[in-house]
């Protein structure tokens, strides 16, 4: 019922619950294209102020998408994947974890932040650097995780990387990194 209700509300509501409320924007660049990210700042201005700092300091590249599971998502922003040890990706971050922001649902090509699980995070907090896009609608997550964003361009490049083939850890057997820059809106659209 509880999920009833979060989809009918988000379908009444629609736009004005998530719509982007800043003109900067978020361009991640891969070897099969760009993703560009609109941030909702008034919904997770913590979330998003973070990110868009690392991603100005130049934290996020080289890093990978180091998780993709096909109908699900793709994860990446872990520092860790820039080694060649792959048994430590999605293990990193810059050493501190954001306050939980969790107020939007996970439609496809929403980006939210990882999180450890509840047993040893019962806040919810978010991790400092690791995000994901959702690739469907995966209203399971609902109500777990921070949703700061959406990709306004380049789903169809967030298609190839979940697609790519990948070892037991879901972990791409051929690495897809990132470069982040943070620009308006217009001039990431040209």
């Amino acid at each position: 019922m509880r999920k009833l209700i979060l989809f009918l509300a988000t379908l009444i509501m629609g736009a004005s619950v998530m719509a982007a409320d800043t003109d900067q924007v978020a361009v991640i660049e891969t070897k099969f294209g760009k993703i560009v990210i609109e941030f909702y700042e008034k919904d997770a201005p913590k979330t998003v102020a973070n990110f868009i700092k690392l991603a100005k300091e130049g934290y996020y590249n080289g890093t990978t998408f180091h998780r993709v599971i096909p109908d699900f998502m793709i994860q990446g922003g872990d520092p860790n994947s820039k080694d060649d040890d792959r048994s430590n990706d999605g293990t990193g971050g810059p050493g501190y974890t954001v306050e939980a922001e969790i107020k939007l649902p996970h439609k496809r090509g929403t980006v939210a932040t990882a999180r450890q699980g509840d047993q040893v995070n019962p806040q919810r907090r978010s991790s400092g650097s690791q995000f994901f896009i959702n690739v469907k609608y995966n209203d399971f997550l609902d109500g777990g995780y921070t949703v700061f964003g959406n990709v306004i361009k380049g789903m169809d490049v967030v298609d190839k990387i979940v697609a790519v083939p990948r070892d037991r850890r879901d972990n791409p057997n051929d690495k897809v990194e990132m470069k982040v820059s943070i620009t308006t809106r217009a001039e990431a659209l040209k």
